[in-house]
């Protein structure tokens, strides 16, 4: 037997006696994989690809049938007063999708690399795309930063790509809100992060395009303020790029 052949045989053992100690398992779910399926389930694929193929309304975001769309957003929304100038979004906030992007906040950093490809997909499609000037992702309180270690949306901006357009964190949270979820009503939303935010003093923003980048956008209250502070810092146009869009029932 060649040593090619004898380093082969070992490699196969060893690849099966490792599996067999530590099986492969979806990083989303825990199920056990096979070596070859690459950290997701095929249930777990199925779920995120399927939440990511419905028409949405390109004001708030949310589901809607192309034949809902209205010329200033959709029924859910044709009321409310946005700030920012469009969304584009990977997919909604339910099954695997939902999973996933709650992991981002309690340290599975490593799930934004397995969305950043259809992430990239998306945003590279949207109509404002070669607009983008600065990517600013939605900035933490310092003190949640710190106990969590890091901005999720943060993680996701540095995986989106762009030919010309550049991350910038002047964008800062100056006020500790309550987390968001807590607040039941749209208006409590509005209200907990009013005037939350400001543009630093050396900030470049001024007659530039902003695309904002967060996890989950809900009711937009968030994202809402976050384009109202950048268009008062003088910015052009402000857009948005989610990983997910909750709220699919009215509640604005």
């Amino acid at each position: 037997m060649t040593k090619k052949a004898i380093t082969k045989k070992l490699k196969f053992f060893y690849q099966g006696f490792n599996h067999l100690l530590w099986p492969a398992v979806c990083i989303n779910c825990r199920q056990k994989i096979t070596e070859q399926r690459k950290d997701l389930c095929p249930e777990c694929t199925d779920q995120i690809l399927a939440s990511t193929r419905s028409h949405y309304c390109p004001h708030c975001g949310r589901n809607v049938s192309m034949y809902g769309l209205l010329e200033d957003g959709c029924p859910a929304c044709i009321d409310f007063t946005f700030h920012f100038d469009a969304i584009a979004r990977l997919g909604t906030y339910e099954d695997a999708l939902r999973k996933t992007v709650l992991s981002l906040k309690h340290q599975k950093t490593e799930l934004v690399d397995h969305l950043s490809g259809m992430a990239n997909a998306v945003f590279s499609q949207a109509h404002f795309f070669p607009q983008i000037d600065f990517i600013v992702p939605v900035p933490l309180h310092w003190t949640r930063r710190l106990s969590r270690g890091y901005n999720q949306s943060l993680l996701i901006a540095k995986k989106l790509y762009h030919p010309s357009a550049r991350i910038s964190i002047d964008l800062v949270r100056i006020k500790k809100t309550k987390p968001q979820p807590v607040m039941v009503t749209a208006q409590n939303r509005a209200r907990n992060v009013a005037d939350a935010f400001a543009a630093r003093r050396d900030h470049r923003f001024a007659n530039k395009t902003i695309c904002l980048v967060d996890d989950i956008k809900t009711s937009g209250a968030t994202l809402n303020e976050c384009a109202k502070t950048l268009k008062q810092a003088g910015a052009k146009k402000v857009f948005a790029f989610a990983l997910t869009v909750a709220g699919q029932n009215p509640g604005y």
